[in-house]
C-alpha cells in the first residue's frame, strides 16, 4: 500500500480531502442522516465544544513543538509530535462532526453587532483556513509517511509544510477564539 500511495501523492491527497470536505460540509448542511448515529445523553453534547477547545489547544502546542524539533534537526521527534498532532485534530473533528450532525451548527447567543463584526468573520477565516490546510496536511503526511526521513528532504515536503503548519496554527486559535465566543463570553 505504501507503494501505491508513495507513487501517487498528490491523487491520494485530492481523493481523501474530497471525501474528508464533503463529510464535514455534509454535516454542517444537515446531509448526514442524523438516525446513521447514535443519540449520546445531553452532557455529552454539553462537554463537546470543552474537550475541542483542549484538543485544538494542545494540538497547537504540539505543532509548534513538532516545528520546533523540525528547525533543530530533531526529525524523528518532528515526526512524533505532527502524528500526535494529527491524532487530537482527527479527535476533534470527529467529535465536532457528531455533535453538529444531530445537532447542526451552534448558534451565536451575543449580540447582533458582535455577530455580524466580529464572530462571523472570525469564523468565516477560521472555517477558510481549516479549508484550505486540509490537502496541504494530507499532502505533506502522505509524503513524510510513504519515505524514509532522507528521502522526505527530496520533495516538497518542507515548503509545502511551512505553510501548512502556520495556517494550522491560525485556524485552530481562531477556533480557540471561537469558542470562546460562543461558549465562555457569551
Amino acid at each position: 500500500m505504501q507503494r501505491v500511495v508513495r507513487g501517487r501523492v498528490r491523487e491520494w491527497t485530492a481523493v481523501l480531502s474530497v471525501v474528508s470536505l464533503a463529510l464535514v460540509f455534509g454535516a454542517a448542511l444537515g446531509a448526514i442522516p442524523r438516525a446513521l448515529l447514535p443519540v449520546a445523553p445531553d452532557a455529552v453534547f454539553d462537554v463537546i465544544p470543552h474537550v475541542n477547545a483542549v484538543l485544538s489547544t494542545l494540538a497547537i502546542v504540539t505543532i509548534v513543538a513538532g516545528v520546533t524539533a523540525s528547525r533543530r534537526g530533531d526529525y524523528e521527534r518532528h515526526r512524533r509530535l505532527m502524528v500526535v498532532s494529527l491524532f487530537f485534530f482527527a479527535g476533534f473533528l470527529v467529535l465536532y462532526l457528531y455533535k453538529v450532525t444531530i445537532q447542526g451548527p451552534a448558534s451565536f447567543p451575543g449580540p447582533a453587532a458582535v455577530e455580524q463584526y466580529l464572530y462571523l468573520p472570525l469564523l468565516a477565516v477560521h472555517i477558510l483556513l481549516a479549508v484550505v490546510c486540509v490537502p496541504l496536511l494530507y499532502y505533506v503526511f502522505l509524503l513524510a509517511a510513504t519515505r524514509p526521513i532522507t528521502e522526505v528532504f527530496d520533495t516538497r515536503h518542507k515548503q509545502v509544510a511551512r505553510v501548512a503548519a502556520a495556517l494550522w496554527v491560525v485556524s485552530f486559535v481562531l477556533g480557540n477564539v471561537v469558542y470562546v465566543l460562543l461558549y465562555i463570553v457569551y
